[in-house]
């Protein structure tokens, strides 16, 4: 594997990971104003009418922003052309459910709500998809024209620092819930104005814009990844075009592409509509345990399952950075053919999260006392159900970006697979075990779901791939942490219990160990040889 992609996904890998910092960390603080605001139910209410909008937008975006990180490395020439196959269907579908829901907005509040009068609620949430669904789309040109730094500024560091800020500022303006949802959206609108001027053009290598023999490609072939991508090639850039090499973008009404490459009108869409279901899927694993868990147990136990839900999701932060770093760059390997390098670049960021995340899922499980106190004492019944997503947790982490790598080999529809049996898992179980159990049955089915996914999304991007997914390094890493954090976490309980007092001597007993660890030659030498790069490839 050559050094220069080495370099390029650990620099993009870098940058994502401070901006996923910042997401988390301002996430969790909207997530901490909307409990300590409002009410359980009306923070329930909140977290539903959000996840109803998520829904709805992920439904209408079709695919089509995962379609664009696919196409746009492969055919960077044809940037303006794509983005408007892409913007113009979303638009119109967001437009029309917008329309519809706005007109049927009472009875979806008796249904989703119990209470005709959130009629206002249910309304400006269908007024918020198309803008969820522009911002979107404009956002994946974005990551796939723009070095990592780009996108990172915008959707995770300017949106998640402005929404808490707006919530308060509702709040302290003596709004409620409505005027809550309003900040929610406003911020996602501002990144929709921004975006256009963000995406750059590159200058192609064929100026005709034609496809050419050694970049017209389908789904999933083997041929180069266009201009300035081929193997050995060093743009300097994580991604194929930057703003050193683009001009501004232009959204033109040229002829579309025929034929099978990458940059037709089928093959974009043959991409994109398995991969619209999927999305929706993706978007709506946690809101469909709310959804449920308000319909059938009460709003108060949805407020709780949400309230865990979001700290379950919150780790998930560290993996989503590196996807929004290396994702186009699989795709352009995977495009040129240069599949062993691929799978050296997922194994390398496998090695990441697993020693970033599987500390803080575990002591999420054994502390959940402790983390749920931030949210007030009413939601002390949500230990059980986070320590159950948490486990979960780590299958999903565990395995690495195996979605991603399914999705930049143009196999949208294996991952369709495995996200439909996942989802198909949690909704029969949610049935079954909610009425009962309230959140920590939601807890319980959700995690059934997210095992399942995992699993076989991992059996298909191996056989995508053609390589191993796992090294050896990985798994004496899996048992290195887990036995670390186990002890330290063993030491916590037995000195103070699970709440606050045992995860700070926890945290303290890691941070000792970590430093302490630095005191050794040998793992000073390993981390200055750069021994994990070594061990991922």
């Amino acid at each position: 594997m050559t050094t220069t992609e080495l370099r390029r996904s650990t620099r993009g890998g870098a940058i994502a990971l401070l901006g996923a910092a910042v997401n988390g960390a301002f996430g969790f603080v909207l997530t901490t104003v909307i409990l300590r605001t409002f009410t359980p139910a009306g923070s329930g209410a909140l977290f539903s009418v959000i996840g109803l909008v998520t829904i709805a937008g992920a439904v209408c975006c079709a695919g089509a922003d995962t379609a664009l990180i696919w196409a746009l490395p492969r055919r960077p020439g044809e940037t303006g052309r794509l983005l408007r196959v892409a913007l113009l269907p979303t638009v119109a579908l967001s437009l029309v459910v917008c329309l519809v829901g706005v007109a049927c907005a009472a009875p979806i509040a008796r249904a989703l709500l119990d209470e005709e009068s959130s009629a206002g609620l249910i309304r400006l949430a269908f007024v918020g998809v198309p803008v969820v669904v522009i911002s979107t789309v404009l956002l994946a040109a974005v990551r796939a024209t723009r070095p990592v730094g780009t996108y990172v500024a915008v959707q995770l560091v300017f949106v998640p620092i402005a929404r808490p800020a707006l919530m308060i500022g509702a709040v302290v303006a003596g709004g409620g819930v409505l005027l809550g949802l309003a900040g929610w959206l406003l911020p996602l609108a501002v990144a929709a104005l921004l975006a256009p001027a963000l995406i750059k053009q590159p200058t192609p290598a064929n100026p005709s814009n034609k496809p050419s023999p050694e970049n017209g490609m389908g789904p999933g072939s083997g041929s180069a990844a266009g201009s300035g991508s081929g193997p050995g090639s060093d743009s300097g850039s994580e991604n194929a075009a930057g703003p050193e090499n683009g001009s501004p973008l232009t959204i033109g009404f040229s002829t579309p592409s025929e034929g099978p490459g990458v940059g037709s009108n089928t093959a974009f869409w043959s991409f994109a509509l398995p991969r619209a279901v999927s999305v929706a899927i993706d978007a709506s694993s946690m809101w469909v345990g709310v959804l449920l868990t308000g319909a059938l147990a009460t709003q108060a136990e949805a407020g709780v399952f949400a309230a865990a839900g979001r700290y379950a999701l919150a780790g998930l932060l560290i993996m989503q950075g590196l996807r929004v770093a290396v994702a186009p760059q699989l795709s352009r390997l995977l495009g040129a053919g240069r599949r062993a390098e691929a799978a050296q670049v997922y194994r390398r960021m496998t090695l990441y999260i697993v020693l970033l995340s599987w500390p803080a899922y575990l002591l999420l499980a054994v502390f959940a006392p402790a983390f749920l106190a931030v949210f007030g004492a009413r939601f002390g019944g949500g230990a059980a159900p986070l320590a159950v997503l948490a486990l979960a947790m780590l299958v999903n982490v565990g395995v690495g970006l195996v979605q991603t790598v399914l999705l930049m080999s143009g196999n949208s529809r294996d991952h369709l697979r495995a996200t439909a049996a996942g989802l198909a898992l949690n909704v029969v179980a949610a049935v079954l075990l909610i009425p009962g159990h309230g959140a920590l049955g939601a807890a319980v089915a959700w995690s059934l779901g997210i095992v399942a996914e995992n699993v076989l999304a991992a059996l298909f991007a191996r056989r995508a791939l053609g390589e191993s997914l796992f090294s050896a390094v990985l798994w004496r890493a899996l048992a290195a942490v887990g036995a670390a954090t186990g002890l330290v976490s063993l030491l916590g309980v037995l000195a103070a219990g699970r709440g606050p007092a045992g995860l700070a001597i926890a945290l303290g007993v890691l941070l000792a160990g970590l430093l302490g660890s630095l005191v050794d030659r040998r793992v000073r030498e390993a981390l200055r040889r750069g021994v994990l790069t070594k061990a991922a490839s």
